[in-house]
């Protein structure tokens, strides 16, 4: 099963294209491990490390430094910290978007995005609209779950009718 979901900078970067000083603009050689700064400069690894996220999914994180920022002529556009500029690269995620954009932008992919705004997002104006639901009246997981089932059952016998 192929996905065709878009990641959440995805609308920003077929608008605008991706910033030249974004982290994921940034040039990656991985047979070397290193990246490319906008002004040509080889940013260094310095280091691995994880992070967990507030849902408890842990991310691995690598850790690249460019060798001197001193004097250079886009530091104020490129990074506003002391010192020279610290980047912070999840190599899996940025794998998965990269899949990710690549089918989206294929032809099957630009069908499917042209139909989820009719297939998907009245059903949420429905509910919060028709049904007045702005946000949950219980508190917990479960209790959450079956509130937002009961939601989805009456949306579905109220297009069973229909």
């Amino acid at each position: 099963m192929e996905a065709y979901i878009k990641y959440n900078t995805f609308d920003k970067e077929q608008k605008d294209g991706l910033k030249a000083f974004s982290n994921d603009s940034l040039h990656y050689n991985q047979a070397e491990n290193y990246l490319v700064c906008p002004m040509g400069q080889r940013m260094k690894h310095i280091g691995d490390g994880q992070r967990v996220t507030t849902s408890g999914f842990v991310q691995l994180i690598s850790r690249y430094q460019a060798p001197n920022c001193e004097g250079c002529p886009m530091r104020g556009v490129c990074h506003k910290a002391a010192g020279n500029r610290i980047v912070e690269i999840n190599h899996g995620l940025r794998k998965h978007k990269q899949a990710a954009k690549e089918r989206l932008n294929t032809e099957q992919g630009i069908k499917y995005r042209k139909r989820r705004p009719a297939d998907v997002e009245p059903v949420f104006a429905q509910l919060k609209h028709n049904h007045g639901f702005r946000r949950f009246l219980l508190k917990g997981l479960s209790k959450t779950e079956v509130e937002i089932g009961l939601l989805s059952i009456a949306h579905n016998l109220r297009k069973w009718k229909a």
